[in-house]
């Protein structure tokens, strides 16, 4: 798979191959991990076969930028956290592509978070649904058509996060405690304190098992805990799990 920098910079307007059922769509993959936007483009983008074709890719905010606005994708697979911003400063600095009446660049986020705030953010952002990294191939298809076309996507239990959201009017309370970790600091959090190995994590994160260890040392350190059990009943009582 060519380097996420390498995507045609001029925009142009193929006559592409159609899919089973006459269906096409242009795609960009935007993941800060290379494995998995292989995975991803294995999977979905044999166009003649699903009818998505990916157009381009990215692995930080920067690129996602660059990519998004050279390709002028219909849709754009977007990953919540990455380097340079997270996905919700992709959207914002996409905001005008979105706004195209004519050609609307339209967001899906793909993440393995499923926290509250992480969809509630995406989507005030301007996201049109959230599906989680457990989702099959096929579902991940019919998932971008369906966002292609205007609906809103989300995998089960996430659209709850979102009415409940819009129908308050409260904003959410301020975590202090949360608000010390990283992004990926709260994923590893997240999956400790669901039960996982650090292999499992380390699997499921793309990260090395040493990497997950770090983390975990983080967490505990600006947590003031002392070991995982302390540490998941934490986030139980937050209800993070």
């Amino acid at each position: 798979m060519s380097d996420p920098t390498e995507a045609n910079t001029d925009p142009v307007e193929p006559t592409p191959a159609e899919g089973a059922g006459g269906r096409h769509v242009r795609v960009v993959l935007v993941d800060d991990h290379r494995m998995f936007r292989t995975g991803v483009q294995a999977e979905i983008g044999r166009t003649e076969e699903t009818g998505v074709e990916v157009v381009g890719e990215a692995a930080d905010v920067e690129q996602a930028v660059t990519v998004i606005t050279a390709t002028r994708p219909e849709v754009v697979l977007l990953d919540v956290h990455l380097p340079g911003g997270g996905g919700v400063e992709v959207l914002r600095r996409c905001a005008p592509l979105m706004a195209d009446a004519e050609h609307p660049v339209r967001f899906l986020a793909l993440s393995v978070s499923d926290a509250a705030e992480d969809v509630i953010g995406v989507i005030r952002g301007g996201a049109r649904g959230y599906v989680t990294k457990t989702i099959t191939g096929t579902d991940l298809v019919n998932s971008v058509f369906r966002v292609q076309e205007g609906d809103a996507v989300f995998s089960p239990r996430l659209a709850g996060f979102v009415l409940d959201a819009f129908a308050s009017t409260d904003a959410p309370p301020v975590d202090e405690d949360m608000d010390r970790l990283t992004q990926r600091e709260r994923e590893v959090l997240r999956l400790i304190a669901r039960g996982y190995a650090y292999k499992e994590i380390a699997k499921q994160l793309f990260i090395s098992v040493k990497t997950v260890e770090s983390h975990v040392s983080a967490v505990l350190r600006k947590l003031q805990l002392s070991n995982r059990h302390e540490l998941t009943r934490w986030a139980t009582a937050r209800r993070l799990v």
